[in-house]
């Protein structure tokens, strides 16, 4: 066999076996990476806040009596502390809506000309819904402001010293807020929160022989706990 007969033979064997090898890596089922599942974070747009409130009028008077304007005639709600309830809900991780839940009673007494007049008691139902910002990129530390409108319903109206008859005309005024959450866990934190409601209700005493406009405007000051789902 020449020299050229034993190249030519090499070369079809390699030939024959590259080709058998082709065949059954063919035959072979093929190999797919499986799909790696989506890390999906868990996010509710609910949270609930328990807090104490208290409830500082900034009171400020415009009565008349019989029709004619009482000259110096001021009054004095006292101050409240109460619970209240809120809550929240995020339509984004930044804007919130918030609905406040809470009563707190006040007595009212005459100042200025007025003084030393004891005129009535009464409660307060105000709830208040507010549009909020929050600010998400300060780690636990988390702070928000907001705007809103609130609805006060007076209820239990008592009139005292010499008056027979006390009444608050239900009404609605603005509020402005702010406040934060230190967050402790995924869930649990604190709250601190700062609201002014504007109120200037209608007043009649003694069936509107003292009648006029009073306005409230309090300031509520707020801590507690915050719960986040």
């Amino acid at each position: 066999m020449t020299f050229r007969s034993i190249r030519l033979s090499l070369a079809a064997a390699l030939l024959g076996a590259t080709a058998l090898t082709g065949a059954q890596a063919a035959d072979l089922p093929s190999a797919k990476l499986a799909p790696i599942a989506p890390v999906l974070t868990q996010w509710s747009p609910w949270m609930i806040r328990g807090r104490a409130l208290f409830v500082v009028p900034q009171e400020k008077a415009s009565l008349n009596i019989g029709g004619a304007p009482i000259v110096g005639g001021k009054v004095d709600i006292s101050n409240s502390v109460v619970p209240e309830l809120d809550i929240t809900y995020f339509f984004t991780k930044n804007i919130a809506a918030e609905l406040i839940l809470g009563v707190t009673p006040h007595n009212v007494k005459g100042a200025g000309s007025l003084a030393g007049a004891r005129i009535g008691s009464a409660w307060l139902l105000p709830p208040t819904l507010m549009l909020q910002y929050h600010f998400t990129d300060l780690g636990a530390f988390k702070p928000y402001i907001g705007a809103g409108v609130n609805y006060t319903v007076f209820f239990n109206e008592k009139a005292k010293g010499g008056f027979t008859a006390f009444d608050l005309k239900d009404s609605f005024g603005f509020a402005l807020q702010a406040g934060f959450d230190y967050m402790i866990d995924q869930h649990w934190g604190f709250n601190f929160d700062v609201k002014k409601l504007f109120l200037e209700p209608k007043v009649k005493v003694n069936n509107g022989l003292i009648s006029g406009k009073v306005k409230i405007d309090p300031w509520l000051i707020g801590a507690g706990v915050t719960y986040r789902f």
